[in-house]
């Protein structure tokens, strides 16, 4: 483990927490990570604004502070499954649900919410939306994606009519109530309450988990290692419009230490009790402490047999009568004495803990998602296996000169915690990958934590790239953002890795492969701007993006000429007859098709001219570029040789031509020398010659001499437009490859150099007097624009966040892009001094 970076508050706020009450953090799989903190105000010492703050990891000083309205401490933060979402609750009872206003990570608000006056709730979750997912070390060398990443049956918590899981949230007070609030499909909020079991006692600590068979398990205890932990299983239902719970106590448990008679009275207080993982109630961690230490114990929930008393054992069996069984928990594991434990971060890797996958992850040394985090009151970490509980990493805190050590040197421990920072973690929380940790220490900083893969151990170059593979294999089939896998690759692991993950795509069935197209090529994309090497290359693949949308968009407006139509749309139709037609003449391929499906009206052709443009321009930009691709990368090398992309700017400039004849006024326009050059014409003569040398269907062939000396005149007789590709990312990933961690603060963007700076390419370079672009309307907004702009988180494309058009055709083309980037980042509003 190692610190990657810390964000702390330009002037410290004055906290109100007291040293019993931890601050929140959770981690959402888009990598957005919210943490609580309580200010009082300098004016008035009563005054608590009690603050929820909301960070993308990409961008951690671009901090979005939201004063919640909780009239008590926030006790819980849960995001939603699609991390796109968040609850809060509170002491007072409180819960409120926040989204994103304008899809924007940086602006939130409340729409919903739920009460029990003065119940303080302490523990929260999202209803289960019934998909679970086991990835399987023991496939990771499968061709199939299939096998690697395996759906688990598991039902939903609450279906609606036809199995679709209704959406909604559980949550437990201090008093034994657990609340349940449902979402209806109209937007109303179904609310019900009930006593966790007859005789209600005091919660002090719960915790949920959930099922396969839909049902719900509650852990609590009041707080006293004396007194049992007891679960409960609760089952939500909706009867005749009302919400039902029903509860049913199950089996409990007594803390081992309390048995023990040397540590009986040793560790009165139960300060942490956590299901391993959401989805398995039958394994659960419980720490107990006192004011200078700490035990942790892993208990699991084991049918057993139950033995039969000697009369009933001589009597003749019954055929297919079983010996019965009970519910019983047993201890797995336990901890020597510990530090005092400040916070808890459990894995969110649904890694498969059978017998063949921790073989071969303990062969292969693949670590993320078995091991737990503790963090203690001397600043440090240390990750537990989550089933022996011994030591797989230490992190001694981030004013020590050495972040980690072997697990062995227990000299080395006991140094650093006699010498260790005054600051601890309050909250902790794995990444979606188990790769990283952030925490929220005592003064509210946030700190970024780097988990090695192998937790330290060093690995050959080949297993590192092939855990990494595995990874970003998972969050490719999963949708989960990526940025935390990033932070491992190093800059001559790029290109390996992109070659790898290509490899192991086009082993998939084709139907796997057109559902992943695009996310393979924002995944490309994000390695290849960690090297200076591959930066260029991280230009072809947001290009690819931006023509596999325009093309998917121009083709959707073909409609058949009858209603009978055959099998094949106008579109499929139109990229069979291209593949077929190798002729340069592009009247004459236009004779083979059927005009009249490209007869449309002309206000949608002319409202999409911009988008047109940019098709004829990036066309002419290749060719004219095809002479100096030499042994320096540079933009538009990518697609030299990549017969699929180059097929579809073919298709897209017969449509453009055709739509020409009905409407000139659509075509792109072209600074030509000659007034009598047909440009289309040429473009797409040399484009077909491009083609001809990659196709799929034969042996790739480097271009002949002649189409170069042809492209080679080409800014002789046309203008050739400068492209204006995706500023270079301003976030912190390309800053991180260095071992010394980043010292950031909330509220200041970053100016640290980072990786690509070196030595940029001149397409990257900008003046301050250069046009400003939106990359997704493909327009200029000026030197100094004026209107709000959004930019992705991931990718650092901007664009206008309010429509300047009128007309449904580019409505819709926006519309495509509400919610997120072409690359599947997330939108962050940024002023227009950024733009």
């Amino acid at each position: 483990m190692e610190l990657a970076y810390v964000c702390e508050w330009e002037k410290r706020p004055k906290s109100t927490h007291c040293p019993s009450i931890p601050l929140v953090c959770c981690w959402s799989c888009r990598n957005l990570v919210a943490f609580s903190t309580d200010l009082k105000n300098e004016d008035e010492d009563k005054d608590v604004s009690h603050m929820i703050h909301i960070i993308d990891t990409e961008h951690p000083w671009d901090v979005y502070s939201i004063n919640s309205g909780h009239s008590e401490v926030i006790s819980c933060l849960e995001w939603d499954q699609s991390g796109s979402r968040l609850l809060s609750a509170d002491g007072d009872g409180q819960i409120k649900c926040w989204s994103m206003s304008d899809h924007l990570v940086n602006s939130w608000e409340s729409f919903l919410s739920s009460s029990l006056d003065g119940d303080p709730i302490v523990a929260l979750s999202w209803l289960h939306n019934g998909v679970k997912l086991a990835l399987h070390v023991e496939m990771s060398g499968s061709t199939n994606f299939g096998e690697k990443f395996s759906r688990v049956k598991f039902s939903p918590s609450l279906t609606l009519f036809g199995g679709k899981p209704m959406e909604g949230w559980l949550a437990v007070t201090v008093s034994g109530l657990v609340t349940v609030s449902l979402l209806k499909p109209g937007g109303a909020l179904l609310t019900a309450s009930e006593s966790l079991c007859r005789l209600r006692g005091r919660v002090a600590l719960a915790d949920i988990a959930f099922t396969g068979g839909g049902n719900i398990v509650v852990a609590a205890t009041d707080g006293s290692s004396s007194s049992p932990v007891q679960f409960y299983k609760v089952v939500v239902s909706v009867v005749s419009e009302k919400c039902r719970i029903d509860t049913e106590l199950l089996p409990s448990l007594f803390l081992r230490c309390t048995t023990d008679p040397l540590r009986r009275e040793k560790y009165p207080a139960v300060t942490h009790l956590k299901f391993l993982t959401r989805e398995n109630s039958e394994q659960v961690l419980l720490c107990a402490s006192n004011q200078s230490g700490s035990i942790v114990e892993c208990w699991s929930l084991r049918k057993e047999g139950l033995p039969v008393n000697n009369i009933f054992q001589h009597r003749s069996p019954v055929v297919g009568e079983k010996q019965p069984t009970i519910l019983k928990w047993r201890i797995l594991t336990t901890t020597n004495d510990l530090e005092r434990v400040s916070a808890v971060a459990l894995p969110k890797l649904p890694i498969s803990i059978s017998n063949t996958d921790l073989k071969v992850a303990s062969d292969t040394k693949f670590c993320p998602g078995l091991g737990l985090a503790l963090a203690f009151h001397d600043g440090s970490i240390q990750i537990l296996h989550r089933l022996s509980l011994h030591t797989m990493g230490v992190f001694y805190g981030s004013s020590s000169s050495s972040s980690a050590q072997r697990p062995g040197d227990e000299s080395a421990i006991k140094r650093q915690r006699t010498t260790g920072p005054a600051l601890h973690f309050k909250a902790l929380q794995f990444s979606w990958t188990s790769l990283a940790l952030a925490g929220v220490d005592n003064h509210g900083k946030l700190h970024m934590l780097r988990v090695s893969p192998s937790m330290g151990q060093v690995l050959e170059m080949n297993t590192t790239l092939r855990h990494l593979l595995f990874l970003l294999e998972y969050c490719m089939v999963t949708g989960y953002d990526w940025w935390d896998v990033l932070l491992h690759v190093q800059p001559s692991m790029v290109h390996n890795l992109v070659e790898k993950l290509h490899e192991e795509y086009m082993r998939q069935n084709q139907a796997l492969q057109q559902v992943l197209a695009t996310r393979i090529v924002a995944v490309k994309a994000s390695l290849c701007k960690l090297s200076t090497a591959t930066a260029a290359r991280a230009c072809d693949f947001h290009a690819k993006l931006l023509l596999i949308a325009i093309s998917s968009t121009l083709k959707s407006l073909l409609r058949p000429h009858v209603l009978n139509t055959p099998d094949k749309s106008p579109g499929d139709r139109l990229t069979e007859i291209c593949a077929k037609n190798t002729d340069t003449d592009i009247d004459k391929v236009m004779i083979n098709l059927k005009t009249e499906e490209f007869v449309l009206d002309g206000p949608p052709l002319q409202s999409l001219q911009q988008l047109i443009q940019w098709v004829g321009d990036f066309v002419l930009y290749l060719l004219a570029n095809l002479p100096n691709q030499g042994s320096m990368v540079r933009p538009g090398f990518g697609f030299m040789r990549d017969g699929a992309s180059l097929g579809m700017l073919r298709e897209m400039l017969v449509m453009i031509r055709i739509w020409g004849l009905l409407k000139p006024g659509c075509l792109p326009t072209f600074t030509a020398t000659s007034d009598n050059q047909d440009s289309m014409q040429l473009l797409f003569r040399l484009l077909t010659k491009l083609w001809l040398c990659s196709r799929d269907d034969g042996p790739p062939q480097d271009p002949d001499e002649s189409l170069i000396d042809e492209c080679c005149l080409l800014p002789s007789q046309l203008l050739v437009p400068s492209m204006d590709w995706l500023p270079v990312n301003d976030g912190v990933i390309v800053k991180l490859q260095g071992k010394h961690p980043l010292r950031l603060q909330f509220g200041k963007a970053s100016s640290l150099p980072g990786a690509g700076s070196t030595a940029p390419l001149e397409v990257f370079t900008r003046s301050p007097s250069s046009q400003k672009m939106d990359n997704l309307r493909c327009v200029h907004m000026g030197v100094c624009p004026t209107e709000e702009s959004k930019a992705c988180t991931r990718c650092g494309c901007v664009t206008m966040l309010r429509s300047p058009n009128k007309t449904n055709a580019m409505k819709q083309w926006e519309q495509r892009w509400i919610k997120n980037c072409l690359c599947g980042g997330l939108w962050r509003r940024i002023p227009p001094t950024l733009t």
